[in-house]
């Protein structure tokens, strides 16, 4: 018998588990309904805790702007992949719990008035992996970007190469390199913003070969995570690497902007680029 049983003489209630969560860095209890208007920060500490994807683009577009391409597309199974599980029941799974097909959208939006061509990566669906589905629908959005001559934004929330689809999903890193470097040769100005986290094959193609990387604060941004690094060469990693206050102070990326200045901040940058 519970605590709660001996003293009131009655069952505990079920309290429902997706009321609250915790702060990461400083442990204050945050309601779940209270996020969003916060923009998913932490009300005590400003912590930048991850952000749902249709938040996402709502804090980076004006009101109802927001066109989605290539919403049908659906991930295959080149290698009749099984590990704990058949890779197209972990398809199916994300699914179900995001409402969307993959682990990227991508559309066209206005920011604060201007047009612009924008992808956002889902953190939630299989840890925003890339997959051939993700390579394609990035590469199509910025060939989209060169025929309307738009700048274009990236949103990066990922763990990397999706490994149930092998070398297919490797190939996108080439596949959508080449994809920033007729963005290039077009003269159309491509910002990369990085956000937590960002590694993998995602941080090793597009999300580092932007003409301005921005990065929200405390975001993880690197190749191998700091663990499989200390375990490789067997030392004491500096404090705060990889974080996007360490990058910016070593010259990888170009700013580290608050959430809350992110849309004034692209706007300005387009008005220059522009």
């Amino acid at each position: 018998m519970s605590w709660f049983s001996r003293l009131t003489g009655s069952k505990k209630p079920d309290i429902p588990s997706d009321l609250w969560k915790k702060c990461p860095n400083c442990g204050e209890v945050l309601i779940n309904k209270d996020l969003p208007r916060n923009l998913f920060l932490c009300s005590k500490c400003d912590h930048h805790l991850r952000m749902p994807i249709w938040d996402r683009i709502a804090l980076l577009t004006d009101d109802n702007s927001f066109v989605e391409f290539d919403s049908d597309m659906e991930s295959q199974d080149p290698l009749n992949f099984i590990d704990s599980a058949a890779y197209p029941d972990r398809i199916k799974k994300a699914v179900e719990s995001t409402d969307s097909f993959e682990a990227v959208t991508v559309g066209e939006a206005r920011l604060e008035g201007r047009e612009i061509m924008l992808g956002v990566m889902n953190f939630d669906f299989m840890g925003g992996s890339m997959g051939s589905v993700v390579g394609e629908k990035l590469t199509r959005l910025m060939e989209r970007a060169i025929e309307r001559r738009m700048p274009t934004v990236i949103v990066s929330a990922s763990g990397g190469a999706r490994m149930q689809e092998g070398i297919y999903s490797l190939m996108q890193m080439a596949k959508t390199s080449q994809a920033v470097a007729l963005l290039n040769e077009a003269g159309l100005p491509y910002v990369s913003l990085l956000t937590d986290p960002t590694t993998g094959g995602v941080s090793a193609s597009f999300a580092m070969l932007g003409d301005v990387h921005i990065a929200e604060p405390e975001a993880l941004i690197g190749f191998a995570g700091p663990r499989v690094i200390e375990q490789t060469i067997r030392q004491k990693l500096p404090e705060g690497f990889q974080r996007s206050d360490f990058l910016l102070s070593h010259g990888h990326i170009d700013m580290v902007i608050h959430r809350r200045q992110l849309k004034p901040t692209l706007s300005k940058l387009f008005s220059l680029l522009l």
